[in-house]
């Protein structure tokens, strides 16, 4: 329960993040002690219907990011983009590896490249002189000189895995590839499954600020009962040891 409070913590802490997909705590039994297994004979041709286990507890199984779709705002900027649909927006960091974000309040930087806030560049380049960006709802990232000349800058490309629950969170709006995410699968917006892009746009968290408080008062709830039971048995193991003296 303690586990489940942290990370509702942060799915609340993270209610203005943009891009950010909340966590949920999957919690999974322990082994059980088994007493009588059901089936046995109780008595001459007759078998009891069910058995007698004692359970052992409970522990954290997993956290699971949730990838529905957070709410869109509408910024009025060109260069924030808003990914309608499935898909993740590929960076480069300036090491050269990959990650993978929904957060895209895109910048230009000083040598013309689109980026990130933290400078981790999209694959477009070339923008320093524009006058005007405009981005199209399949990545085509459009240029306007000063005599309103069109040219294209390149294509935003989108992001795709198997299982998007599997990427590990690295902070900074930025997820990597693992094992369990499996290989990425990279495409056109608007094809083979991936959402379209809105310009102008932000996808918000995803985080239900009454969800998580209910969530929250029920895992208080639960670890003052949980503390309440360990009261308990200790009360009537203390009653026990006094009859036996």
């Amino acid at each position: 329960q303690q586990t489940m409070v942290d990370v509702i913590a942060n799915n609340l802490a993270n209610v203005n993040t943009n891009g950010f997909k909340r966590s949920q705590v999957n919690f999974q039994d322990l082994l059980y002690t088994q007493i009588t297994e059901p089936g046995v004979e109780v008595s001459s041709g007759v078998t009891a219907p069910v058995g007698l286990e004692i359970g052992n507890g409970v522990r954290v199984g997993d956290t699971t990011k949730v990838f529905s779709r957070g709410e869109v705002e509408n910024t009025g900027r060109n260069l924030d983009v808003a990914i309608q649909g499935n898909g993740l927006f590929q960076v480069t960091s300036p090491t050269g590896e990959f990650r993978y974000t929904r957060d895209g309040s895109f910048q230009i930087d000083g040598t013309g490249n689109l980026v990130t806030a933290m400078g981790y560049t999209v694959g477009i380049s070339g923008l320093g002189d524009a006058q005007r960006v405009e981005i199209g709802a399949d990545g085509t990232v459009s240029i306007f000189d000063a005599t309103g000349a069109r040219s294209s800058a390149g294509t935003i490309q989108l992001a795709n895995f198997p299982n998007p629950a599997g990427l590990r969170s690295e902070g900074n709006n930025l997820l990597s590839e693992t094992d369990a995410s499996g290989s990425v699968v990279t495409g056109t917006a608007g094809q083979t499954g991936l959402g379209t892009l809105q310009a102008g746009f932000l996808e918000k968290a995803n985080v239900q600020m009454v969800t998580e408080l209910v969530n929250l008062i029920k895992a208080q709830r639960a670890y003052e009962m949980n503390s309440r039971a360990i009261r308990a048995g200790d009360d009537m193991l203390r009653t026990a040891n006094d009859v036996v003296r």
